[in-house]
């Protein structure tokens, strides 16, 4: 098991290469003759980055409020979030891909686009189901019992 602190250094060195993607391989694999696989590897990565982030981002926040509003004795295992999350955001990238949904701006069809994204989720449940993050509980009453005394 480990805190989602580990999420959050997972999520930071996976928006590290999408910016290194995004602003300097990118455009020089496009800008140059590279065969094509390697333009459709820098074109789909961020959807590969979106559904790792995205569902490590929800695994938090929903873990979190586990803890936060249904205490200990909740009938909610950590195991139903992560498979909340993998379809959550399973949902949210694969809509996104058919245009049924544009929250995350414009978007162009494209079939890599959707393998990349289930390359993500398939990254993101075994981060989730192998590392098994949970919210340190004596953290929380710590954190807890510091805001009640002041």
């Amino acid at each position: 098991m480990k805190d989602i602190r580990w999420n959050v250094m997972i999520m930071s060195i996976v928006i590290v290469i999408f910016m290194f993607n995004k602003f300097f391989l990118r455009p020089y694999v496009l800008e140059n003759e590279f065969p094509e696989f390697l333009n459709i590897f820098v074109l789909s990565f961020p959807n590969l980055c979106e559904a790792i982030v995205g569902g490590l981002l929800i695994t938090n926040l929903s873990l979190y409020g586990k803890q936060r509003f249904f205490k200990t004795n909740s009938n909610i295992k950590d195991t139903h979030i992560y498979l909340f999350v993998v379809l959550i955001t399973g949902i949210y990238v694969i809509l996104q891909e058919f245009k049924i949904h544009n929250l995350g701006g414009t978007n162009v069809y494209d079939p890599f686009d959707i393998l990349f994204s289930l390359i993500g989720l398939i990254i993101v449940s075994f981060i989730l189901f192998y590392f098994k993050p949970v919210i340190s509980i004596q953290k929380m009453r710590k954190t807890n019992d510091e805001e009640q005394t002041k």
